[in-house]
C-alpha cells in the first residue's frame, strides 16, 4: 500500500509503497477514506516531541472496514468507521473510572509495529493509527461505526479535533449555562471548543488569536467576541466583556508557551484553565500559586477531551444531524495523498482550518480541490 512515510524530522514526508501485517485477534483492517492533518501530527513530523524514525503519522480518520481478527464481533466487513488513536482495554483502573484515554494497559500493537517496508525495516505506526496511509490495522476497541451517509472528509474530524475540542468543554470542565468562557487559539481544536462552549449555554464566549480571518471563522462557530491578541490587550478586553469578572474558564488550545503563561491572568475567582493544546517537548508555564490559592483557581489537563468514542461520537454525530454542530465547515480543503506536503505546508502557514487527505478522487471534486 502507499502511505507517507516521515524519514527525517523536519523534512518533507516521502510516499513510499510499504507492507501491513493482518490484523491478529481483536484487531481489525480499515481502509482509509479521509484522514485529517492536525497539528499534533506536524509537530510530530518536525521533531518536536523527538520519537524514532521511520514513522508513519496521522491520527484523524474514516474508513472502510475490510477484514477482521479473531474475536472481534463490535464491527463487521463493510461498516463505515471512524478511527481514533483511544485504544483501551475497558477494565484498568482508567478505563473502570470512565476515562478510556488513560487505559493503563499495554496491547500487542504497542510493542509491535504491524508496518515495514519493502525491505523489511520496522516503521512506527505513530499515534497508535499511522493513517497517512491507504489503509490502517488497529485495535477494535478504536473505532466507532458510523452512517455511510456523512462526507468522509467531515466525519474524519471526530476522531480527534472535535472530540478534543468540544470534550474539554463538556466532558473536562463540564461548563455551566452561564459562564464566561475564552478560548485560546480559534484552529481546529479551538472552534470546537467555542461550539461546546455555545451548545453548553455559555454567556460569552471569547475567541483569542493571532488571525483575523480565524476569529472571524470563529464568530461563525458561536463565539461572541473576537480579540487578536497581537493588537489587543486580552486582560483587559475580557474584564471589559466579563463585567470586570474575568473568565469562568479558559481554554488553551495551542501549545503556545505565551498561551499557557498568560492565561491565568485571565480568570475570575474560582475561575478554571483548561489545558488542551500539546507544547513541544520541554516548554515550561510559570503560574502565580499565591493567586490560585486565594482566589481558589483550578487547572485542569484536558488529553483528547476525556472521550468515552462510543458515547461521545455518536452524540457529536447527533448534533451534526440537528444543525447544532458544524463539521462540513471545518473543512478548508482536500488533496489526495501525493499532495501532503502541499496540504502541511498550507496549515503551517495559517491558511486552514482542516486540510484532509482523501482517497476519493469524488471527495476530492466535492470539497473543491483545484490541481
Amino acid at each position: 500500500m502507499k502511505a507517507a512515510v516521515c524519514r527525517e524530522f523536519g523534512k518533507p514526508l516521502v510516499i513510499e509503497d510499504v507492507n501491513l501485517a493482518k490484523p491478529q485477534a481483536s484487531e481489525l483492517r480499515v481502509k482509509i477514506l479521509a484522514t485529517a492533518i492536525c497539528h499534533t501530527d506536524i509537530s510530530y513530523a518536525d521533531g518536536a516531541w523527538g520519537g524514532t524514525l521511520p514513522a508513519i503519522y496521522g491520527h484523524e480518520s474514516v474508513g472502510i472496514v475490510e477484514q477482521l481478527g479473531a474475536g472481534v464481533s463490535s464491527v463487521k466487513v463493510g461498516d463505515h468507521v471512524v478511527v481514533t488513536l483511544i485504544r483501551s482495554c475497558g477494565h484498568c483502573r482508567g478505563c473502570s473510572r470512565g476515562m478510556p484515554v488513560t487505559c493503563e494497559t499495554s496491547f500487542p500493537l504497542d510493542t509491535k509495529s504491524p508496518l515495514t517496508s519493502k525491505s523489511g525495516e520496522s516503521i512506527v505506526q505513530a499515534m497508535r493509527t499511522g493513517s497517512f496511509a491507504e489503509y490502517v490495522v488497529v485495535h477494535d476497541s478504536q473505532v466507532v461505526v458510523i452512517s455511510k451517509d456523512i462526507k468522509s472528509a467531515s466525519a474524519s474530524l471526530l476522531a480527534c479535533g472535535v472530540i478534543t475540542g468540544f470534550g474539554a468543554v463538556t466532558n473536562t470542565a463540564k461548563v455551566e449555562p452561564g459562564s464566561h468562557v475564552v478560548v485560546i487559539g480559534a484552529g481546529g481544536v479551538g472552534l470546537n471548543s467555542v461550539q461546546g462552549a455555545r451548545v453548553s449555554g455559555a454567556r460569552s464566549i471569547v475567541a483569542v488569536d493571532l488571525s483575523d480571518s480565524k476569529l472571524e471563522a470563529a464568530k461563525k462557530f458561536g463565539a461572541t467576541h473576537g480579540i487578536n491578541s497581537g493588537k489587543e490587550d486580552v486582560a483587559k478586553r475580557v474584564q471589559d466583556i466579563t463585567d470586570g469578572r474575568g473568565a469562568d474558564y479558559v481554554f488553551v488550545t495551542v501549545g503556545a508557551k505565551q498561551a499557557f503563561d498568560s492565561s491565568h491572568g485571565l480568570l475570575a475567582k474560582s475561575g478554571t484553565v483548561v489545558l488542551v493544546g500539546m507544547p513541544a517537548k520541554g516548554v515550561m508555564s510559570e503560574i502565580d500559586p499565591g493567586t490560585m490559592v486565594a482566589y481558589s483557581q483550578n487547572i485542569l489537563g484536558s488529553k483528547m477531551g476525556a472521550a468515552r468514542i462510543q458515547v461521545d461520537i455518536p452524540n457529536l454525530i447527533s448534533l451534526y444531524e440537528q444543525g447544532r454542530l458544524k463539521l462540513d465547515e471545518l473543512v478548508t480543503k482536500t488533496y489526495p495523498l501525493e499532495e501532503i506536503n502541499e496540504a502541511i505546508a498550507a496549515v503551517k502557514r495559517g491558511e486552514a482550518l482542516r486540510n484532509v487527505i482523501v482517497f476519493n478522487n469524488s471527495e476530492i471534486d466535492r470539497w473543491g480541490h483545484e490541481d
